[in-house]
C-alpha cells in the first residue's frame, strides 16, 4: 500500500504572558504570528492571560518521581500537546524583575513538567527550537541591558530549554518598550524621562517591532540552515 506523503507545514507556538491585549508585548506576539506565517508556518497562539491558565502548582500536577508517565491534569495535559506539535516556540513577555511574569513562569512550573519536558532518556521535546523576546522598560543603553540578557539567557536556555531537549534557544532582551525613558543616575535614582509623541514616537516603535522582527526573522532564517 503506498503510504501518504508526511506534511510539509511547520508548526509553531507562540506564547504571550501579558495581562493587556492592547499592550506592546502583545503586539510584539502579533507581529511575531504575523512573521511566521509569511515564512509558511502555521501558527498556535496561545495567549495565557486571554485562555485564563491558571499559573498556580496542583497536586494533579505535582511530579510523581515515582511515575515518569503520570497522566496530569486536562489543561496541562492540553497544554503538553500543544508544546509537542509545535516545531518552534517563540515567547513573549514583558521583563519583571530580570525574570518572566508570574503566569509564564507557572506554565514552565506546570506544563514542563516531570516525564514530559525531563526525566527520559530522550526527552520529549527534543529537537525543537525556541526564541525568547522579552521586553524591558530600561533604556537601550542603560548597562542593565547586558546583564538583563544574560540572567535571563541562563534561566530560560540554559537552566529550561537545553535541559529540556531543545537543539536551540535564544533570548534577546527588547530595550526602550516605555514611552518615558526609564534610567537610574549616578547616585542609583530611579529617573523616568518625558514621555516621546507624534512622529518621534511613531518612529521609536517602528524602530522597536523591525528589531523583534528581525530576531523573529533570524531565528527562522538559522532553521533554514539547519535544515
Amino acid at each position: 500500500m503506498t503510504q501518504p506523503a508526511e506534511s510539509s507545514t511547520r508548526t509553531a507556538l507562540v506564547v504571550l504572558a501579558h495581562h493587556r491585549a492592547d499592550s506592546l508585548s502583545a503586539h510584539i506576539a502579533r507581529r511575531a504570528v504575523g512573521r511566521l506565517t509569511a515564512a509558511g508556518y502555521t501558527v498556535d497562539l496561545l495567549d495565557l492571560h486571554a485562555e485564563n491558565f491558571d499559573p498556580r502548582m496542583t497536586v494533579a500536577d505535582q511530579p510523581d518521581w515515582g511515575d515518569r508517565d503520570k497522566r496530569y491534569s486536562a489543561e496541562v495535559e492540553a497544554h503538553m500537546g500543544r508544546l509537542l506539535a509545535a516545531e518552534v516556540v517563540v515567547a513573549v513577555f514583558p521583563i519583571y524583575w530580570m525574570s518572566v511574569p508570574a503566569i509564564m513562569k507557572g506554565w514552565i512550573d506546570r506544563v514542563w513538567n516531570y516525564g514530559f519536558a525531563y526525566g527520559r532518556s530522550k526527552p520529549r521535546l527534543a529537537g525543537k527550537r525556541m526564541l525568547w523576546l522579552g521586553l524591558a522598560g530600561a533604556t537601550a543603553d542603560d548597562a542593565i541591558v547586558p546583564g538583563m540578557e544574560q540572567v535571563l539567557a541562563t534561566q530560560l536556555s540554559e537552566g529550561l530549554a537545553y535541559y529540556s531537549g531543545f537543539a536551540d534557544s535564544r533570548v534577546h532582551v527588547l530595550p526602550d518598550a516605555e514611552e518615558q525613558p526609564q534610567t537610574l543616575d549616578a547616585e542609583g535614582n530611579f529617573q523616568v524621562g518625558a514621555a516621546i509623541s507624534g512622529n518621534a514616537r511613531d518612529a521609536h516603535y517602528a524602530a522597536f517591532e523591525a528589531t523583534a522582527e528581525g530576531y523573529v526573522d533570524d531565528f527562522l532564517a538559522a532553521q533554514l540552515v539547519r535544515a
